[in-house]
Order: structure tokens, then C-alpha cells, then sequence
């Protein structure tokens, strides 16, 4: 049935005050009521107090009556709710999702960002401690978690764009700008690492120049991302 009505802004419940012949519209709790034909709002003004065309939800509690009143008047509509200045670039459905889920708006991107961070260091880790130990399922296991950093990186650098123009209206910045060359280098530096190691399963266990460039390109994974995650930190967390 609310769905049927029509939806007022708060500016267009301003035009209905009573003046030049128009009805006297007021809202309570998100319903907009005509009480034309009370005689306590013909003016468009109740106890001298209370103006019509107005949004009366905070006035109301202190009224010396309840809400039972308005049985007695037609609900002409809804009230939608007053917009956010930062909110005025993202469309009414998204809105009322973002009510009814309240994550969508915040975490996509701040919680799949940890997956890649994680990943990342942690490949980092075994192969350090596959040369510390000597013990070849360390990096093997390192190879295996590279691959889920393959398939995570993708996903949170995906959502990071979502996030940007929810929240940032998709404005540039150095900190943006830092962000999203990061995390290209970063994408671009695990595709190489985990190609180069599916073609060469023997890389790390042969001495040599190669060797000593794939483990090169392998710590320097942990400050790429140490970067991309700084930066990202700064716009969640700022001082």
C-alpha cells in the first residue's frame, strides 16, 4: 500500500502550508498526513507553535497527545529521507539498500582487502623460512598460497573502485593515485611469480641467477603491499 503513495521530499512538503487555497499537509515518523479539516491546523499553524509543510516527528514527542491522532486524517504519502550532502550522487534504490544491509556501503573492499595482505606475506614468510630450514614444503606450500593470492587480489581490487565511488565519489587523489598503481604493480608482480614457479618447479632449489631473482621479486612483495595497505589504512583511518 505504501508503495502506491506518493513520496515527498522534504522541499515539495513545504509547498502544502495552507496558503493560496493548498492543503495542509504535516509528517510523523515517515507519513506524510492532510489535516485540512482540523480546525486546529486551518491557518496552517497549530498553537501558534507547530508549522504545516514540516517534518513534526521530534515536535510530536512532546505533544500532550499520542500518535492515535492521526487515525483521524487521510496518509496522503511518505516522507523520504532527508539525504546526506555526500549522498547526493548515488541513486535512491541503492540507498535504501544500503538501510536495509548497512555492510554493502562500508566493507566490501575493507574486508576482502585482507585476504590478498595476508596471502602476500605469507608467501613471503615460507620461502624465507624454506631457506632457513631447508625443508621443501615450505615452499611448496608458499607456491600454494601465491595461488590464492592470485585469485584474492583480483577480488578486492574489484571492490576497491565500488568503495571509491560509494564513498569518495570517485575522486581522484594522490593517496588514489598511489592505491591503484600499487596494486597493478602488486597484481602484476604475483601473476609473474606464480607463472615463472608453475613453468619451473625447481627455481628455488637450484642456485643460481635465477634463483636469486625469483626470491628477489618474492620480497618484494611484502613492501608493495605494505604500501597499497598503508595508503588504503590512511582513508579508512585518517588522523
Amino acid at each position: 500500500m505504501a508503495a502506491d503513495l506518493k513520496k515527498f521530499s522534504r522541499d515539495e512538503l513545504k509547498e502544502f502550508n495552507g496558503t493560496e487555497g493548498k492543503p495542509v499537509y504535516i509528517a510523523h515518523e515517515g507519513k506524510v498526513y492532510d489535516v485540512s479539516e482540523s480546525k486546529l491546523w486551518r491557518t496552517g499553524i497549530h498553537m501558534r507553535r507547530h508549522h504545516s509543510g514540516e517534518d513534526l516527528s521530534e515536535d510530536f514527542k512532546a505533544a500532550p497527545h499520542g500518535p492515535e491522532v492521526f487515525e483521524r486524517f487521510v496518509q496522503v504519502g511518505v516522507l523520504r529521507a532527508a539525504r546526506d550532502p555526500m549522498d547526493e550522487h548515488l541513486p535512491d534504490f541503492l540507498l535504501s539498500l544500503f538501510q536495509k544491509v548497512p555492510m554493502l556501503r562500508r566493507h566490501p573492499h575493507p574486508m576482502t582487502v585482507h585476504f590478498p595482505i595476508a596471502f602476500v606475506i605469507l608467501t613471503v614468510i615460507l620461502n624465507v623460512v624454506y631457506l632457513i630450514t631447508g625443508q621443501r614444503h615450505f615452499e611448496q606450500s608458499a607456491f600454494h598460497v601465491l595461488g590464492a593470492a592470485l585469485l584474492a587480489t583480483p577480488v578486492a581490487m574489484i571492490t576497491g573502485p565500488y568503495n571509491w565511488w560509494i564513498n569518495y565519489r570517485a575522486k581522484w587523489s594522490p593517496t588514489i593515485v598511489v592505491k591503484v598503481a600499487g596494486s597493478l604493480f602488486l597484481l602484476a608482480l604475483i601473476v609473474i611469480l606464480f607463472v615463472w614457479r608453475l613453468g619451473n618447479p625447481e627455481i628455488m632449489q637450484v642456485p643460481g641467477g635465477m634463483r636469486a631473482l625469483y626470491l628477489l621479486l618474492v620480497l618484494a612483495l611484502a613492501p608493495v603491499v605494505t604500501v597499497v595497505g598503508w595508503f588504503g589504512a590512511k582513508m579508512t583511518f585518517p588522523h
